[in-house]
C-alpha cells in the first residue's frame, strides 16, 4: 500500500491509503460487532453462514452516501423503490435453506448483489448463484458489487423474477427478497426434488414460508411474520 502525506507548516493535508486502511478496519470491526450481536440473537448459528458474514463487506452494497449506516440491523434504501434486507434477515433466510458446497440457487430480487454475495460464500466454488431483477440500473449496480469484491459464481440476469428463472433450473433452493400474494406456481417446478423455496406471502407485512418439494408433494412451514417491499410481474402484484 502506498501512502502520500502532505504537510503544510507543520499541518497534515492529506494522506492516500492510510485513510482507506483506517476505513477498512472501522468497517471490519462493524462487521464483526453485528455478526456477534445476530449469534446472540439467534439469528446466526451455524459456522458457515457465520463466515460467510464476516467475508462479504456490506458496505460495498449500499450507496456510498449512507455507506457508514451499512452495519445497522435494518433495511436501507438502494434507489428504484427497492431495498437492500436487513442483516438478520438475510441471516434467518440463509440459516432456512441450511445451503451446502456445490448447491445451485435462484434467487429472486438482486437488489445491490448483498445476498447473493452471503450466499455464493455458502456454495463454494463448485456452487452458483442465478439472481434476477426487474430494474436493469439495479441488475448492472449488483454485477459492479459483486466484482468489486471478487465474486465469480454470482450470474445476475434482468427479467420478471416471479416467473424464475427456467433456463437455468433446477435449483436445490430458491429463495425471494419481495412479498407475493401467492406462491408463484413457476418457482416450484423449477426446484428439484428435496428442493427448497423460501418466500414471504403477503403484501409489505407478510409470512416467511418455507416450502420443500418431496417427491411431487410440497411440504410447507411458516416461520413467522416478516416486511418486504412487493413481488411485481405476473405472478406479483
Amino acid at each position: 500500500m502506498t501512502v502520500i502525506i502532505l504537510w503544510e507548516n507543520g499541518a497534515l493535508l492529506y494522506t492516500h491509503g492510510l485513510i482507506s486502511s483506517i476505513e477498512n478496519v472501522m468497517y471490519r470491526d462493524r462487521r464483526e460487532e453485528l455478526v456477534k450481536k445476530l449469534k446472540i440473537e439467534g439469528r446466526i448459528f451455524t459456522k458457515d453462514v457465520e463466515k460467510a458474514f464476516l467475508e462479504i463487506p456490506r458496505e460495498e452494497f449500499v450507496p456510498v452516501t449512507i455507506k457508514d449506516r451499512a452495519y445497522i440491523d435494518m433495511p436501507l434504501e438502494i434507489g428504484n423503490g427497492q431495498t437492500i434486507s436487513a442483516p438478520h434477515m438475510v441471516a434467518i433466510m440463509c440459516e432456512a435453506l441450511d445451503i451446502k458446497k456445490g448447491q445451485m440457487i435462484l434467487e429472486i430480487g438482486a437488489g445491490s448483489g448483498y445476498h447473493a454475495a452471503v450466499v455464493s460464500r455458502l456454495v463454494g466454488e463448485k456452487g452458483h448463484v442465478y439472481t434476477i431483477e426487474r430494474f436493469l440500473s439495479l441488475a448492472e449496480n449488483a454485477k459492479k458489487n459483486l466484482e468489486t469484491v471478487g465474486i465469480t459464481n454470482v450470474t445476475v440476469e434482468v427479467g420478471d423474477g416471479s416467473m424464475g428463472l427456467s433456463k437455468y433450473a433446477p435449483y436445490d433452493c430458491i429463495y425471494v427478497t419481495c412479498a407475493a400474494p401467492n406462491v408463484p406456481s413457476p418457482l416450484l417446478e423449477q426446484l428439484k426434488n428435496r428442493g427448497k423455496l423460501l418466500i414471504p406471502v403477503g403484501r409489505y407485512v407478510c409470512d416467511l414460508d418455507l416450502l420443500e418439494k418431496k417427491d411431487g408433494k410440497i411440504v410447507s412451514k411458516n416461520l413467522g411474520g416478516c416486511a418486504f417491499v412487493p413481488l411485481v410481474g405476473k405472478y406479483g402484484y
